[in-house]
């Protein structure tokens, strides 16, 4: 008799843009499959991208303020191929075809952020091949590379180099700088939350070793909510990835997508958005 392997959950990670009620799902599972999901929050409502035979760097990814472009670092292991195997792309939300496109040929850095609707940094300033980006499609879109923006610590070559910039950019507070703890070291970031709450993010580089462990990357995230008087502290069920929309908390567990509202016991009014769990790789064209 054949074992079966162990079927994890759909694996999510959301980008909300900060001018706009849009948002980027990212979907990863099977390991090397993944997609990517409009979400417009106004209405709740879904739209699905593209899907990539490969993998989405989902903390070395964008979205622009409007959330009309996505910037994103993959890898597909063709390391003979145009772009070395790996690549970093911007595409019209929310699909996957480059507007703009420059191989890498390795997975350090790559990826990058919107400094406006119209202007992003790349991550990686190494000239090509020694670590850098070779421009294979020069943007379209009036879109333009900032080579003037930094930012005031260097968080390393992998994915804490865009992720914790972009979580303190979109007021994330970094309460505790990458201490260890066990075989994981981590950084915990804090939001303030109306009702004198603080969501707090607890973001993992490493893997722990026992079996709730199972399935997750080498970066990962865990939620909590204090109060700020009484010190009460509230799990969020599950949380993968969480953050405020407006006055309430969204948050992905599980494969799935929830809201709900922040009150005196913690989390309440939960709302099941969309199960991403039953989506099978399909092949489809960006209109443009």
């Amino acid at each position: 008799m054949v074992e079966k392997k162990n079927r994890f959950p759909a694996r999510l990670h959301v980008l909300l843009a900060r001018e706009s009620p849009m948002a980027l799902i990212i979907r990863r599972g099977p390991a090397k499959a993944v997609c990517t999901i409009r979400w417009d929050r106004s209405r709740d409502t879904f739209r699905i991208g593209q899907w990539l035979n490969g993998r989405i760097y989902e903390r070395r990814c964008d979205l622009s303020p409007d959330g009309k472009h996505f910037i994103y670092f993959a890898m597909n292991g063709r390391w003979a191929s145009p772009t070395g195997g790996s690549w970093t792309a911007i595409s019209r939300t929310p699909y996957l075809k480059a507007v703009g496109l420059w191989g890498k040929s390795d997975c350090w850095n790559g990826g990058g952020l919107f400094t406006s609707n119209t202007t992003f940094w790349l991550n990686g300033s190494t000239p090509y091949p020694n670590g850098g980006h070779k421009l294979l499609e020069k943007p379209r879109d009036k879109l333009f590379e900032d080579k003037k923006f930094s930012w005031h610590t260097n968080y390393g070559g992998e994915c804490p180099g865009v992720y914790y910039i972009r979580l303190q950019r979109d007021d994330w507070k970094m309460a505790r700088s990458r201490t260890f703890e066990g075989p994981n070291r981590i950084t915990i970031f804090e939001k303030p939350v109306k009702g004198g709450w603080i969501l707090r993010k607890r973001a993992f580089e490493g893997h722990g070793s026992g079996k709730e462990d199972q399935g997750r990357g080498v970066y990962h995230d865990e939620h909590e909510l204090e109060h700020i008087e009484d010190g009460h502290l509230f799990e969020v069920p599950g949380a993968e990835w969480a953050d405020m929309d407006g006055k309430r908390l969204v948050w992905v567990s599980e494969g799935c997508l929830y809201s709900g509202s922040v009150g005196v016991k913690g989390v309440k009014n939960v709302e099941l958005l969309r199960d991403f769990n039953t989506m099978e790789f399909q092949r489809i064209t960006a209109p443009y």
